[in-house]
């Protein structure tokens, strides 16, 4: 071939094994130890990646969650801007709590493992794509969500690990745990489906460790007490505040590290920074990264790179200018600065002798601790749709920003479901029973038309029962018996209990949209996929439940 020819494949060829040669390495989970593919010890030095959304002002918000979110990963001239400054703080990790899966990603992304910076990415969105505190569901609208995000970052290889959940579980509801659980599950079988290396991980309150310890051993049990690490989570966070000023190990971290000595799977500080006795010195980093702490963590998650403020105050480290320009950095920044410049985490154990997971067997519940080994099944999206397509009386709302007049009208059709002798058992659940309703996997405006549809039946038909102030209709193509809507269920949902992995086929051909790049977007829209959390009851009543509940905690103020 001419000499011109062979330069250019010569060239080609230099600079694709370039390419290889300085590609971000693998990172691996080896028992509860982290290893890169050259096998040292990883530890995570991070720290938490995201604008604050606008806070939704309510008495029942004592976290402060957005209402909506800015997603940092889609905004290139911002990671740019960034980067820099994530280069001096030294982190090798970013924390982003929400992520819009219809966006590209590839020049944050792509730039950040060119940089070698992993990240792990919380799959939750604000309000109605979370997994409820007090009304909890693992749905097929909370599945798809996830799977979207998921099929959106799989071609990145720096996606370290991803959250199913933040804070969801605290002190007053640990029923809610088997939801977490299940959404683990899942998840995990989906990313191996899709021969995935990326880590499946909760990120936890801090709190008594009468349950804090046991909800973190519940996510890595295993139910069926075979040593089988299907159910359990890959890495713990915990999101945990003890070191607050110039502290010490055994003054803040000793009684909770003793407390995980013997944990199965990877712990590591989710979110750390307490604010509340100023300035944050950030010495904290040396006792994480030290001998007495290294055989327990992996490292930790620094909070915020962004300002994020709470009713303690304000969590961030740098500022941004009103033009989004420029970065002006503060003493909170350079401290932490020179202290993660200093922290190393030792190589040990070495990768050969590090010991494989075990999955014990789960935690009886207890007065502190109420879940269920029973988890609720995988969400099935095709049993739904069927299902849907059945039903006499259908949701049709009358006004595209529904999710409240749908929590309302899911109370209201319980309320006259009762009164005609019916329930609604079946959309509901219990984590602490483990007992879960055949559709209560489902979407909830599916769920809501099911009861539409009974409530219809029970009246023999009135047409005035499948009206609901305008938002039902009538399916003539539905069956004519009395019982239609239950005999649908019977039908399409033949194995209420069942577990499967999931795949990507079940998920409707919108993505995820609950958030836009500017800021402006909502966080409880998905096209395609119907998005919104109508308010169940726990244990099948549905009183009272007249708010969607805000699902996760998006920010920690503790």
């Amino acid at each position: 071939m001419p000499f011109s020819l062979k330069k250019a494949l010569f060239l080609f060829t230099w600079a694709a094994c370039l390419t290889s040669v300085h590609a971000i390495s693998k990172v691996s989970r080896v028992g509860r130890y982290l290893y890169t593919d050259d096998k040292k010890r990883f530890y995570i030095k991070g720290v938490g990646y995201q604008e604050q959304g606008a806070v939704v002002e309510s008495v029942d918000n004592d976290f402060g969650e957005p209402s909506n979110f800015i997603d940092p990963l889609a905004l290139g001239d911002a990671c740019r801007r960034d980067l820099p400054f994530l280069q001096q703080l030294s982190v090798n990790t970013i924390r982003v709590y929400s992520v819009n899966s219809s966006l590209n990603h590839d020049e944050c992304m792509n730039m950040f493992s060119n940089a070698g910076i992993y990240t792990i990415i919380d799959l939750a969105l604000p309000l109605n794509g979370s997994i409820d505190r007090t009304v909890p569901t693992w749905s097929t609208n909370l599945l798809n969500q996830y799977i979207a995000t998921i099929d959106a970052f799989s071609k990145y290889d720096n996606v370290l690990a991803y959250n199913v959940g933040n804070e969801v579980v605290r002190q007053d509801n640990t029923q809610v745990a088997p939801y977490i659980k299940a959404a683990a599950r899942d998840i995990k079988a989906y990313l191996k489906s899709k021969k995935s290396s990326a880590l499946v991980g909760y990120a936890a309150i801090n709190g008594n460790s009468n349950w804090r310890d046991a909800l973190a051993n519940y996510l890595s049990c295993d139910p069926s007490n075979s040593n089988s690490e299907s159910t359990a989570i890959d890495l713990y966070g915990l999101n945990d505040y003890e070191w607050c000023g110039d502290s010490t190990f055994q003054a803040s971290y000793a009684g909770t590290t003793g407390d995980f000595a013997g944990y199965n799977v990877v712990a590591y500080f989710s979110e750390f920074g307490c604010i509340t006795s100023p300035p944050r010195l950030w010495t904290e980093t040396t006792a994480l990264f030290s001998t007495n702490m290294s055989p327990v963590w992996s490292g930790g998650i620094a909070f915020s790179y962004f300002p994020a403020q709470s009713v303690q105050g304000q969590f961030g480290i740098v500022n941004i200018s009103s033009d989004g320009s420029a970065v002006t950095t503060s003493d909170d920044f350079d401290r932490l600065k020179t202290q993660y410049g200093q922290a190393s985490g030792p190589d040990s154990p070495a990768f050969n002798d590090a010991q494989a997971s075990s999955y014990p067997s789960c935690p009886a519940a207890n007065s502190t601790f109420l879940a269920s080994t029973n988890l609720p099944p995988t969400p099935n999206q095709q049993a739904c749709d069927c299902l849907e397509s059945t039903l006499s009386c259908r949701f049709t709302p009358a006004t595209s920003n529904y999710s409240v007049v749908a929590g309302q009208l899911l109370d209201t059709g319980c309320s006259l479901l009762g009164q005609q002798g019916g329930s609604c058992n079946d959309i509901g659940g219990d984590g602490a029973k483990g007992i879960y309703g055949r559709v209560s996997d489902c979407d909830p405006t599916v769920k809501l038309s099911y009861v539409m549809s009974q409530y219809y039946e029970l009246t023999n038909r009135n047409p005035q029962s499948c009206n609901f102030a305008g938002n039902a209709t009538v399916n003539p193509a539905a069956p004519s018996s009395v019982s239609a809507a239950n005999a649908a269920a019977s039908s399409c949902i033949s194995n209420p209990g069942a577990t499967f992995i999931p795949t990507a086929s079940a998920v409707s051909t919108g993505s995820s949209s609950g958030g836009s790049a500017s800021g402006t977007g909502s966080g409880n829209t998905h096209s395609g996929a119907k998005l919104i959390l109508a308010s169940e009851n726990l244990v099948w009543s549905l009183a009272g439940t007249m708010l969607v509940g805000v699902a996760s905690a998006f920010w920690t103020m503790i």
